[in-house]
């Protein structure tokens, strides 16, 4: 089928660098593989950083002037999709276009890490969270990613709009090859971008938690850039000379092959979404030790392939840490367990069988909306 694929939060082939951009290519090679026929809805980003009235309604007269002129276009004979795909749409960067299109051609209407917050439902973010709201009304399958997100829409979820998981996933990198290190010492690697908020939290709570372990043997890879940078670089200032190691901004590649030439992923994750750098570190057969945020035990087995520990207890992650760089044979249990992890649950092959049962559901949905009598409510 010929599917109009979009993303709310940021264009799809733009040059950003983030793991949501990830995540949506990947979407569509797996919906591509597939046979179906992806085509990005040509939208500008529709991202809020501040609940800013004026620029909502700016946004939304935009959105309102592209949906007829897509309406318009479909009408005139230009192929229209048979079925619409957002990818993540949430407060900050709601679907405007998708439900109303849906409705119009009759097509379903099907999202993929969408999310509801009922403390953003009054307030300054009301507006956004009502346009949020219409998607996920108007849905008729709603993949989602985490258990937390499932949590959240569980509202939504009725006879004709259902509710599928959708593990995150990654097409896993070559075979790994370990290499020692120069010292012999652990080596650890992190992967992450240099911005402000909980990334920035997160790289000080990784420069605290390895000052509690300066008296351990490990040196640390640190790939990433960005605006934060300064103040990345003087919070390690302190650390003893030559333990780690500022990689820069690596493409997917390159990031990969740095990764099997490391030995533990270390990366806290304060407030992660998810986190597709986990899977990737996985896929190159590291352990994964991190606080158990957001999803991030959604990307791990816990004991198994990754140490976790609670939010914020800093003690706890060096103790965890430390457990693994003294222990080598655990370590290498662990990274193989995490390969195989990847290779046999997280595959683009297995996300793709996941996608084909949602959109067959979608179809069925759609049908059937359209066969009943008008009148739905809706939570």
């Amino acid at each position: 089928m010929r599917i109009a694929f979009h993303t709310p939060l940021n264009p799809l082939g733009d040059d950003g660098v983030s793991g949501d951009r990830r995540m949506a290519r990947q979407l569509v090679a797996a919906l591509e593989s597939l046979g179906h026929a992806v085509e990005p809805v040509g939208a500008p980003k529709a991202y809020f950083r501040e609940a800013d009235p004026a620029r909502f309604a700016s946004v939304a007269a935009e959105a309102a002037r592209l949906r007829d002129a897509l309406l318009a276009g479909y009408g005139a004979g230009k192929p229209q999709p048979d079925l619409w795909f957002t990818y993540h749409n949430y407060y900050r960067s709601p679907d405007f276009l998708g439900p109303d299109i849906a409705a119009a051609l009759g097509i379903p209407y099907v999202t993929a890490e969408s999310s509801d917050s009922t403390r953003r439902a009054i307030g300054p973010w009301a507006a956004q969270t009502a346009v949020v709201r219409q998607g996920l009304a108007a849905g008729d399958v709603h993949f989602f990613f985490t258990d937390r997100d499932r949590q959240g829409l569980e509202p939504w979820r009725s006879e004709g709009t259902t509710l599928l998981p959708l593990p995150p996933f990654v097409a896993p990198g070559p075979e790994p090859v370990r290499r020692a290190g120069p010292s012999g010492a652990p080596r650890l690697i992190t992967v992450a971008m240099m911005r402000d908020g909980a990334k920035l939290q997160s790289y000080l709570t990784l420069a605290r938690l390895l000052d509690r372990c300066r008296n351990e043997d490990w040196t640390l890879s640190i790939i990433g850039d960005g605006p934060c940078r300064a103040e990345i670089a003087a919070a390690f200032a302190g650390l003893p000379e030559g333990r780690i190691i500022w990689r820069g901004q690596l493409d997917r590649e390159a990031i990969q092959a740095e990764l099997g030439r490391h030995d533990i992923f270390l990366w806290p994750g304060i407030g992660e979404a998810y986190g597709l750098v986990y899977l990737e570190a996985q896929a190159a057969g590291l352990p994964v030790v991190a606080f158990d945020s957001g999803g991030v035990a959604e990307t791990v087995r816990s004991g198994e392939t990754a140490l976790l520990v609670a939010e914020h207890d800093e003690e706890a992650l060096a103790a965890a840490l430390t457990s693994l760089l003294r222990d080598n044979e655990r370590r290498d249990r662990m990274g193989a367990a995490a390969r195989r992890f990847i290779l046999t649950e997280r595959t683009p092959a297995r996300a793709a069988e996941r996608l084909a049962e949602g959109l067959a559901l979608a179809e069925r949905n759609r049908s059937a909306k359209l066969q009943s009598p008008p009148g739905t409510t809706s939570p």
